[in-house]
């Protein structure tokens, strides 16, 4: 059976037993989040690909259009249609320069983020994960395709950082 997260419980790999143990430390994911994620799985397979990707993460944080990940990014002019014609941008090239063998539940960049999210919600003293520190992980993800997107559209991890902390002032 499936995680809320998306790993794949029977993955053994060191990547996935420190996320698994990193987020069974933390109290829990927000049920946005967990709903993004599950987002992501059917835009995944919406661009028949067999893996979860960053770029999927990015594009369901627009897609559901709720919290402040989707608020953020409204804010700056970012909407799914402009993250989708990035995307699809740099998955053409990213098509083009590799193969694919197997399945993978979630890429290494995948994980990676979700470990980042988790750090990013501590890092903010939030005992919830949610999806706007998704957002600051995917444009600190360097090499992946979500943060190849962010960056075309100026969203830096700086700009979301400084939105959450004048966001929560204000809250």
């Amino acid at each position: 059976m499936e995680s809320p997260t998306g790993f794949d419980p029977g993955d053994e790999t060191p990547v996935n037993q420190n996320s698994r143990r990193r987020a069974a430390m933390y109290e829990k994911l927000s049920p946005l989040l967990d709903k993004v994620i599950k987002l992501s799985q059917r835009i995944a397979r919406d661009y028949e690909q067999d893996y979860v990707g960053t770029e999927h993460l990015l594009l369901a944080i627009l897609e559901d259009g709720e919290g402040m990940a989707a608020d953020i990014l409204k804010a700056h002019g970012v909407d799914l249609r402009k993250a989708k014609a990035e995307v699809d941008k740099l998955m053409k090239k990213s098509l083009e320069d590799t193969w694919v063998f197997g399945r993978l539940p979630g890429t290494p960049h995948f994980r990676g983020v979700m470990s980042k999210a988790i750090e990013e919600a501590q890092a903010f003293k939030n005992k919830t994960v949610c999806t706007e520190h998704l957002l600051v992980a995917l444009a600190n993800e360097e090499g992946s395709v979500a943060h190849g997107a962010l960056e075309a559209l100026k969203i830096t991890p700086e700009l979301i950082r400084g939105e959450i902390r004048g966001r929560a002032k204000s809250a």
